[in-house]
């Protein structure tokens, strides 16, 4: 039975590992082949280690492995250069690209909203906010020129629709991200190209789950700090992936301008 993507090309960004690889994978099973990118190196202002080229050579092996073909390299989402290189190369590669996945972006705790720095407010807003605008606006005219339609999934968070202490950059992009979505969705619907955004709780990935964010997640008593109605702490990258595969598919074919929540009923502290 030929999966839900089968015959288009998905871009997916942050793709070396955590949800951008199980996002990669997810759409490689449903018969896509991959355009794939991720940084691959330390950021100033990040305090958990991040994604290196073997991580992404292991995303590269995961989709091969499935029979599908996959493009990928290393470029930084503020890069606007990189970034669209790596997206014509991947368009020739594969003739067409149908489907987007906005999902690099980094993670941080602070203090308070006044303790934050210049650098720590300005590469928070570059990455999660600017490098979203700039995979959009390096995939959108292959898109448009093609006439096949398709859909574009922004990674924002449960803190792109609702507050939270300790983050204030970080919450600032991910809302953000839901105006650029709103506005993207209204301009490119002409084009059948449909456009949501995703807002997951914490999820089980190497942004979370490491010594920094653990120590700065947890409450007075000890206690993991993400309140989800649901009795989870965390949700799996499988569990968002397959609602981007659904909003890539035309089972979601007229679902645009939608912010979904990936969050297990999250509550609001």
């Amino acid at each position: 039975m030929a999966g839900r993507l089968e015959g288009k090309v998905a871009l997916v960004s942050g793709a070396a590992r955590g949800q951008g690889r199980s996002h990669a994978v997810r759409l490689a099973q449903e018969g896509a082949d991959i355009i794939a990118f991720d940084v691959c190196r330390q950021l100033d202002t990040v305090p958990y280690p991040l994604a290196t080229p073997e991580d992404l050579a292991e995303t590269v092996k995961l989709v091969e492995e499935l029979g599908r073909g996959i493009v990928a390299g290393e470029a930084d989402v503020r890069d606007s250069a990189a970034v669209q290189a790596l997206v014509d190369g991947g368009v020739r590669d594969f003739g067409r690209l149908d489907v987007v996945c906005a999902n690099a972006g980094i993670g941080g705790v602070v203090e308070n909203t006044w303790s934050i720095t210049d650098e720590e407010w300005e590469e928070m807003i570059a990455v999660d906010l600017t490098g979203v605008w700039k995979t959009v606006r390096a995939a959108v005219p292959a898109m448009v020129e093609a006439g096949n339609g398709g859909s574009i999934v922004i990674t924002s968070s449960a803190f792109g629709l609702k507050g939270m202490p300790g983050a204030t950059h970080y919450v600032s992009a991910k809302h953000g991200l839901v105006g650029l979505m709103r506005s993207l969705a209204n301009e490119l619907a002409p084009y059948f190209i449909r456009v949501n955004s995703v807002h997951p709780t914490g999820v089980n990935t190497p942004m979370i789950v490491n010594e920094f964010m653990a120590q700065a997640l947890l409450s007075a008593d000890g206690s993991f700090s993400l309140q989800n109605a649901l009795p989870v702490e965390m949700v799996e990258p499988a569990d968002v992936s397959n609602a981007i595969a659904w909003l890539a598919s035309e089972e979601a074919r007229y679902v645009t301008g939608v912010t979904l929540p990936v969050d297990a009923g999250y509550l609001q502290r």
